[in-house]
């Protein structure tokens, strides 16, 4: 009998464990690959059941039920709008319009969607909801009009239908986008909406509750409305296409406004772009000029602000239909001027067919994702206008300071024959990670598609979980405060920043909420600067990672 030694014994199960350690090297490499292949969004089965097969436009976030959770608004075209709400238990999506009769109102079957935002702007609050309707119309005016729906007596109705603003001019133009702005900082908000004029007919409209109306009364909900565009000095007419607003230009937290626009000569309308800034008093002067970005030969879409190079200055990402896409980097200039500066290269900047674009970090890597929507033609069956998914990385070595950008596998979500037209994410399911739903339309019927991110994409080097936090700031009144600016401060000594979004990017909303993904770092401090300069600080432990932070204006307004 073979007796083995010790020594033998040691060598064995030193080669076996390499072995074993080796195979399981080889096994995780394929699954990596396997999991780099497959790229970041997954298809989910949420929609199963329902019909969304209609022409769709614009998507907006907002908690339209009041129960602390929030829902996809889609702006139905060809077909009434949806109210998407996420039932946990079946892990589908029921549409609130069509179930309930409180809601019921919102499906406007007789509109034409394709904007939509929200935002409270009475100070009720809870959040109205503005669909923009261009029924017969690409420019000038509409035979149909806008509606804005309020929560009143136990259920939505639309304020246009009041006799007191049926007859409002600003509901009648053919618009591309609508956004909100507490342009007074008072916690109530304004509507933006930007225009598509026609021989100078239809100017961009501010609409906002008339406060000192003699029939205006909140607790009723009877909401008198007026158009305040020439007074803030945004009464432009232009190929309006998308806007964003924040406090862009860092002014005491006042909330700026970009206009991204469309030249059209045969309607009388110019190209260049509009960069209003918030004068404090009401009113904006438009320093486009001045701060370099009118980029007047191009057609603005899609639009999306963030700190991409994480210097504290909020930076300008869109997208130009058939044209070059733009990264715009804010600096400030030896003089002290607000100034920016294209750095899109390569990929990001080749032209596509663009509709949505979206800043936020999909993977929680702490890196922000640009996710680019693109729309192909229903004319050509050849024709391939793919999504696309970039990561902005900022690169410290950098002496210009301006961030690396590369192109990143976007998975199921690349659609090359999808006839997109809009899109918006949030944290529909609680996950810690962002969603992403798609409408289509336009071209061709299609209906919409909601992505997961690849949870195996979403973890750092050690195999764990990278780490998030998310901050829902509220206004004095308890809606969300539209235009915030939010700061995270890692134990690192990173700092993120992030504006909570008013719209409309390209007739779409994204969530109400400031998303960080910070990877393997802990959180140590939040600030949030209010629209009317207030700032909330909040010193935050370790274990305050991946959960949501409420943060309340501190003035707040019992009711």
């Amino acid at each position: 009998m073979y007796i083995r030694t010790e020594m033998e014994k040691i060598i064995t199960a030193v080669t076996l464990t390499f072995s074993i350690t080796f195979l399981s090297l080889y096994m995780d490499s394929i699954n990596a690959a396997q999991v780099q292949n497959e790229g970041m969004f997954k298809r989910t089965k949420w929609l199963k059941g329902l019909d969304t097969s209609q022409l769709n436009y614009g998507v907006a976030v907002s908690d339209v039920d009041n129960d602390g959770s929030l829902e996809w608004i889609v702006a139905g075209f060809s077909g009434p709008n949806f109210v998407l709400k996420y039932n946990a238990t079946t892990k589908r999506l029921v549409n609130l319009a069509k179930q309930d009769q409180r809601f019921s109102a919102i499906g406007d079957v007789g509109g034409q969607a394709i904007g939509v935002c929200a935002c409270d702007i009475d100070g009720d609050g809870r959040e109205e909801i503005y669909f923009l309707n261009t029924n017969n119309a690409y420019a000038g005016r509409a035979d149909y009009g806008d509606s804005l729906f309020k929560w009143r007596n136990g259920r939505y109705v639309n304020l246009y239908s009041d006799p007191v603003n049926s007859r409002m001019d600003a509901k009648s133009f053919a618009g591309r986008s609508v956004a909100c702005i507490d342009r007074l900082g008072t916690g109530k908000y304004s509507i933006i909406i930007a225009t598509y004029s026609q021989g100078g007919t239809g100017n961009f409209a501010l609409v906002e509750m008339d406060e000192n109306h003699p029939s205006n009364n909140v607790r009723s909900g009877n909401i008198v409305l007026k158009n305040v565009a020439s007074i803030a000095n945004i009464n432009k007419a232009t190929g309006g296409r998308g806007l964003v607003v924040g406090p862009i230009l860092g002014n005491n937290g006042k909330s700026d406004i970009f206009f991204g626009n469309e030249g059209n000569p045969w309607m009388g309308n110019p190209g260049d772009n509009f960069l209003f800034k918030n004068l404090g008093n009401g009113s904006f002067e438009d320093v486009a000029e001045q701060a370099e970005i009118q980029d007047k030969y191009n057609n603005a879409r899609g639009i999306s602000l963030g700190d991409f190079n994480r210097d504290g200055l909020l930076d300008i990402a869109y997208g130009n239909w058939a044209g070059p896409h733009r990264l715009f980097m804010q600096y400030k200039s030896a003089k002290g001027m607000r100034k920016f500066k294209n750095v899109a290269t390569g990929d990001y900047a080749v032209p596509t067919k663009i509709r949505t674009v979206i800043a936020a970090d999909f993977d929680n890597n702490g890196d922000t994702d640009i996710f680019m929507n693109n729309i192909c033609s229903h004319r050509n069956p050849n024709d391939r206008e793919p999504n696309k998914l970039f990561t902005v990385v900022p690169n410290p070595s950098n002496n210009s300071n301006d961030p690396v950008i590369r192109k990143i596998d976007i998975g199921q979500a690349k659609e090359p024959r999808g006839f997109g037209t809009g899109a918006a994410v949030t944290d529909m399911d609680g996950d810690g990670l962002l969603d992403l739903l798609v409408s289509h339309g336009e071209s061709k019927t299609q209906p919409l598609q909601v992505y997961k991110v690849n949870r195996q994409l979403a973890r750092n080097a050690t195999g764990r979980k990278n780490n998030w936090v998310r901050v829902f700031p509220r206004t004095k009144y308890g809606a969300p405060a539209r235009g915030a600016h939010v700061k995270l401060t890692t134990r690192s000594g990173r700092v993120y920043s992030s504006v909570i979004d008013g719209g409309s990017g390209y007739l779409c909303q994204m969530e109400p909420i400031a998303h960080f993904g910070i990877g393997e770092d802990k959180p140590q401090r939040l600030e949030v600067q209010y629209p009317d300069g207030v700032i909330v600080t909040v010193s935050l432990r370790k274990s305050d990672k991946n959960k949501i932070h409420f943060v309340d204006h501190p003035n707040k307004v019992h009711q």
